[in-house]
C-alpha cells in the first residue's frame, strides 16, 4: 500500500466515485488509477468498491474503513 494509492482512493470518493474525474483532478490517467485501485484491493485482500458492471456505486464497509485510515494518514 502506498500513499499514492490512498490519495487516489480519497480523490475517487471526493469526486463521487468517478475515477475519470479523480484522474483529471490529479493529472493522471484513468487506466493507471484503475490499475492502482485494483492493486490495492489485491494487496489488502479485500473489495474496496461496490461495483455494477463497469461503474463504482460506493464503498464496501471495509472500503470505508480503508478510506478512514487513508484520510488519517494523509
Amino acid at each position: 500500500m502506498t500513499l499514492l494509492q490512498l490519495r487516489y482512493l480519497c480523490e475517487i470518493v471526493e469526486r463521487g466515485m468517478n475515477i475519470s474525474a479523480a484522474a483529471q483532478a490529479l493529472h493522471t490517467s484513468q487506466p493507471g488509477m484503475s490499475r492502482q485501485m485494483q492493486a490495492l484491493e489485491r494487496e489488502l485482500g479485500v473489495t474496496i468498491f461496490l461495483r455494477a458492471r463497469r461503474r463504482i456505486l460506493g464503498l464496501t464497509e471495509t472500503g470505508a474503513q480503508v478510506r478512514d485510515v487513508a484520510v488519517a494518514d494523509l
